[in-house]
């Protein structure tokens, strides 16, 4: 090989190596190689492609049938709700099949407030977050009661090696659910404690924490970098009524420009060449469940799933086989390739 041929091979090796060291690791240290893996292509994906992600409910429409048959495709991420204990096992059934089909699995959890009651309504009930760290009250009874109920289920993933992009409190600095009412230092304190519990106690390695902003993210909410791994914000409004640029630069200037930054819900998914035109970096969007996805024109939907800018189920590389490699094996696999030219 050629001196000059050698030189630029080093170049390219170089800026890869380089590009691939600079990349955030996640918050959890023991985080699991699957966990890693898709971190790490979320992070090569950020600001070039978003993801296509769609909300599924399980009351009798099937969101991705619907998507497939408006669009030839499926979204590349799939979004899946604990809120109902009695479906819960199909939600994790759900994330299994997901991510052997090759997608992404994310999970959300409408957490009744605890020793109210589960369902929709009961997340937006009043309960004394002080109480729910006092031990012995109902409160705290609940609290940590469902905190193990949800690590079950989410151990069954991660016996099998299947990582989640896990968002529980979404829209944290709103005032309609429980873990928001009190101000963002209780909502701290709830998250921390989850946190804490789930990776250090718990083991849960599999998990990607998101936090997820409502539309006006303040970084008076925010736990720290040591507890978040991504961070978003949503909206259900269109672009006229939400400035969606505002909402996107209010979470950048919080967590920074490298952590990726999806609009984790949204009732109109984002037009993808405006958006990077404008400076709109989403890493994903995920549009919500039943009426919202059938309210969206097809035309537009088969618009966003067609874009080149978006990556669709059929998109998504094997993640482990392309990011799986860690720093140690990579640089084994750099010195063997120089050893033979």
């Amino acid at each position: 090989m050629s001196p000059l041929k050698k030189i630029c091979l080093y170049g390219i090796l170089f800026c890869s190596i380089k590009a691939y060291a600079q990349q955030m690791e996640l918050s959890n240290k023991n985080a699991s190689p699957e966990a890693k893996a898709l971190y790490c292509y979320l992070q090569a994906m950020y600001g070039h492609k978003m993801l296509a992600g769609q909300m599924t409910s399980n009351w009798g429409f099937d969101e991705l049938k619907y998507v497939l048959d408006s669009t030839g495709r499926l979204p590349a991420i799939r979004g899946l709700d604990f809120i109902d204990s009695s479906k819960n096992e199909k939600e994790v059934k759900f994330a299994r099949k997901w991510w052997r089909k090759g997608g992404i699995p994310t999970i959300m959890w409408h957490w009744g407030a605890p020793s109210i009651g589960s369902g929709y309504e009961n997340t937006k009930k009043e309960v004394d977050i002080d109480k729910v760290f006092e031990y012995g009250t109902p409160e705290n009874k609940a609290f940590w009661k469902e905190l193990d109920e949800k690590a079950e289920l989410l151990e069954k993933l991660n016996r099998r090696h299947i990582p989640v992009l896990w968002r529980p409190f979404h829209e944290l600095n709103g005032s309609w659910f429980w873990w928001g009412k009190k101000g963002p230092a209780q909502f701290k304190r709830l998250w921390i404690t989850m946190y804490n519990y789930y990776v250090h106690e718990k083991h849960l390695d599999n998990l990607i924490w998101v936090l997820c902003y409502a539309d006006k993210p303040d970084g008076a909410w925010y736990p720290g970098r040591q507890y978040v791994d991504i961070a978003g914000a949503d909206t259900y409004q269109t672009e006229e009524k939400i400035p969606r640029l505002a909402m996107y630069n209010r979470v950048k200037t919080i967590v920074g420009d490298e952590m990726p930054i999806p609009m984790h819900e949204c009732g109109v998914p984002p037009d993808p060449a405006k958006s990077f035109k404008e400076g709109i970096k989403w890493s994903w969007f995920m549009e919500w469940h039943t009426n919202f996805l059938t309210k969206v024109p097809t035309p537009q939907l088969r618009d966003v799933y067609s874009s080149d800018l978006v990556i669709t189920l059929d998109k998504v590389p094997d993640i482990m086989a392309v990011y799986g490699t860690d720093r140690t094996s990579l640089w084994r696999r750099i010195k063997n390739f120089f050893d033979r030219l």
